[in-house]
């Protein structure tokens, strides 16, 4: 489904890929939300990250070659996520607090090969943060990535810790108790092949159970949607339900979550174009 190794990859584990050695970057302060802005020079992580927006209080940093088009797509993407009906107030602010304590942020390169060859992650210890690259938002020939990568960032950083009753990414969590059922049992690490019943099947064996609930929070969520409606045969090697009528039908347990109303989550898929 994607080029990184798997979709959480990036998330809390900068410090195991920490190289250099120099100061930490320090989220620079806000003037305005979704507007780009420059990153002062004396901040640590100017050269690396010389731009940045926010959207409520959430960052997204973006390296040189990230066009402006790009890193405001993100930007919108996240509000949308946080604001569903654009009235300019987050729909639940637990999950906004949970992330801005926790730095919650984008990190944007242009290119999967920039990430590769980058050597500053240690600029970003401390934050909670999630790669995107700027040649897989909104593109004109594919599906959008910033919807998927977005969203694994307020789910595993806003909605994991706001509500950790029902969506911590641990065993016992509401959530984790629906995948078990869509996986067709309690799996800690991948099996050599999912029961028959299973209808998610994620198969990469990097992801730990954490990450598959993740995973599975994306596919759930972007399916009811409907952001995978179209996509029915290129992702059903990983996820069956592809419309919001069969998740309803095959998945009546994460579909009870997503709709109930404790917890505000999205109703409307993001199109990039918050508040216009």
């Amino acid at each position: 489904m994607k080029t990184r190794t798997h979709a959480t990859a990036l998330l809390f584990s900068l410090s195991l890929t920490a190289c250099g050695g120099g100061d930490a970057m320090t989220l620079p302060p806000t003037e305005a939300d979704r507007v780009i802005q420059e990153t002062p020079a004396d901040n640590p992580g100017a050269d690396a990250f010389p731009r940045f927006a926010t959207a409520f209080g959430v960052y997204v940093l973006a390296t040189e070659d990230v066009s402006d088009a790009d890193l405001l797509w993100a930007v919108n993407v996240m509000a949308q996520y946080l604001d569903d009906n654009e009235d300019g107030t987050v729909d639940a602010p637990e999950v906004v607090q949970e992330m801005t304590a926790r730095s919650a942020t984008i990190v944007m390169f242009e290119t999967e090969r920039e990430a590769r060859f980058f050597r500053n992650w240690d600029l970003l210890d401390g934050l909670a943060a999630q790669d995107l690259y700027g040649e897989e938002t909104h593109p004109s020939d594919r599906f959008d990535a910033s919807l998927e990568e977005v969203l694994h960032l307020v789910t595993h950083v806003g909605w994991s810790n706001a509500w950790p009753d029902s969506w911590a990414e641990t065993t016992g969590s509401e959530v984790a108790e629906a995948m078990d059922l869509a996986r067709g049992g309690h799996f800690e690490e991948m099996p050599d092949s999912y029961p028959d019943e299973a209808w998610y099947h994620y198969d990469d064996d990097t992801c730990d159970y954490g990450c598959m609930i993740t995973e599975y929070v994306y596919w759930a969520t972007t399916t009811w949607l409907g952001a995978q409606a179209n996509r029915c045969d290129e992702i059903a090697h990983e996820w069956e339900p592809c419309t919001p009528e069969a998740l309803e039908n095959t998945d009546p347990t994460i579909h009870a979550l997503l709709q109930d109303e404790r917890f505000r989550l999205p109703t409307l898929l993001p199109d990039g174009s918050y508040g216009e």
